[in-house]
């Protein structure tokens, strides 16, 4: 007659996988994407004619970024941290510079009249530009244009513009619009 192994006791290897499973849940980190929100604008009509639209250099600023991760706004090398500052500027021209972008008067939906720039900011980087001095001039445009849509929000609902409904926000979209322009990552360094 053949001898019985004896069996190893397993009813609680499932209870302790349990609790290793919650504790390495618990305990995880897990990473967050990160990327740039932005809404595309939607694909053009096929039978669409192309439009050659001028626009005055006045009201153009090019923002560069070289592979040393130097940053130029304008004519001007400056760091990150200044960006936001000359950007409102820009865009706000608040003495009516006739070196900084015009301002035309539309009337928006339910508000009425009202004075947008007209400003564009073009962004250009080298293919040796870092994700990192990328990411950090993508964040200092969008807080300078953020920033600008509080102070009009403020002054025309008394709130902050995510603190404004649907219809608040897009008045102060319209009245303070996002005109960010990327072009195609330039290789310098080949040149």
């Amino acid at each position: 007659m053949a001898k019985k192994t004896p069996e190893i006791n397993s009813s609680s290897t499932a209870d302790m996988a349990f609790i290793l499973l919650c504790f390495f849940l618990m305990t995880t980190t897990m990473d967050q994407d990160k990327g740039l929100q932005r809404r595309l604008p939607p694909m053009p009509d096929p039978n669409q004619k192309v439009e050659d639209q001028k626009v005055n250099r006045r009201n153009i600023i090019v923002v560069k970024i070289n592979s040393a991760d130097r940053l130029l706004a304008g004519n001007e090398p400056m760091d990150v941290s200044q960006l936001k500052d000359k950007i409102k500027e820009f865009l706000t021209n608040p003495n009516d510079d006739p070196n900084l972008p015009e301002k035309e008067e539309i009337d928006i939906e339910d508000f009425g009249p009202c004075m947008v720039s007209k400003g564009v900011i073009s962004l250009q980087n080298d293919r040796g530009t870092s994700y990192q001095a990328y990411m950090a001039v993508q964040n200092e445009l969008v807080k300078a244009v953020n920033e600008l849509r509080d102070d009009f929000a403020m002054a025309n609902f008394a709130k902050l513009y995510t603190k404004c409904n649907e219809d608040e926000q897009a008045i102060v979209r319209k009245a303070v619009p996002q005109n960010i322009s990327e072009a195609e990552p330039k290789d310098v360094s080949k040149k």
